[in-house]
């Protein structure tokens, strides 16, 4: 790692009341520089699994919609104990960093962007995989393989969707990446793509929960992925599911996630169990 990166990584865990640590890491998972107080071999598992972490979100990119303009902008992942934050750092450098649960969220991010900004081409890192590559095809539409048919289509998942102004699909999977039913008129295909690349960023966000504090019973809570143009947000839904949901960038955010988490109930209770836990 290079020392000189990691000192001025101090600036975020010094200045923001309840930070906790920082690492900055490259595309290909390879570590450029942490904050004191994280073992080595703890910098390099947070290492790998942000950038698994970066490449799953970009990929998934089409689920928040076909707008040409499909920049990932940022991860926050949300545990009992606290939070996670992952953002761009330069082209193929990516930057992270862990919070107690009352961080102040808006001076975190604040302080990741100015780093970001201060120390500019120090932070690139020419990436193996292009970032077009790795936001998925552009221009091109899944095919389209009807996800309504019986058994699939949820009508408690549709309705949020006429609720909310903004909101776009649902998907339910279980723990196995299988989707169990998602919105009328999302395609299967597109349920089945992204509910395995879900079932990948949640595992990710397990492995970094004690980059967030070391507790007992700590659990993972959601996972938040933003784009130029929405939202898509993985929730836990019992304890052997999952809900996907996405939303354009300018929906209110706070409404939609307070109905899916008011259908949640009903969804599991409706569905076939599966196995594996929310726990991290």
């Amino acid at each position: 790692m290079t020392a000189d990166l990691s000192w001025m990584l101090e600036d975020i865990v010094h200045n923001v009341p309840r930070a906790r640590h920082a690492v900055l890491l490259s595309a290909d998972g390879l570590p450029r520089g942490a904050t004191d107080g994280l073992a080595e071999k703890d910098v390099r598992t947070i290492s790998a699994a942000m950038a698994g972490m970066q490449s799953l979100s970009r990929a998934t990119a089409h689920f928040a919609g076909a707008e040409e303009d499909r920049r990932w902008n940022q991860t926050v992942i949300e545990f009992s104990h606290g939070w996670i934050f992952l953002i761009g750092a330069g082209q193929g450098s990516y930057l992270a960093a862990a919070a107690e649960a009352d961080v102040d969220m808006q001076q975190i991010s604040f302080r990741m962007h100015r780093l970001v900004a201060r120390l500019g081409n120090n932070l690139t890192s020419p990436p193996r995989v292009s970032a077009e590559d790795a936001g998925g095809p552009r221009g091109s539409a899944p095919r389209q393989r009807s996800a309504g048919g019986t058994g699939f289509a949820l009508g408690e998942l549709d309705q949020v969707m006429s609720e909310v102004k903004g909101a776009r699909h649902a998907v339910l999977l279980g723990s196995d990446g299988l989707p169990r039913g998602a919105t009328t008129g999302m395609s299967r295909d597109l349920a089945d793509t992204i509910s395995a690349a879900m079932t990948g960023i949640h595992a990710y966000s397990r492995v970094t929960s004690q980059f967030a504090g070391v507790i007992e019973d700590a659990q993972w809570r959601q996972t938040v992925i933003e784009f130029q143009h929405g939202w898509i947000f993985l929730m836990a839904a019992g304890p052997d599911a999952f809900l996907a949901a996405a939303a354009e960038h300018n929906c209110d955010i706070e409404q939609f996630t307070t109905r899916l988490h008011e259908v949640v109930p009903r969804l599991t209770a409706a569905a076939t169990p599966g196995k594996g836990t929310g726990h991290a």
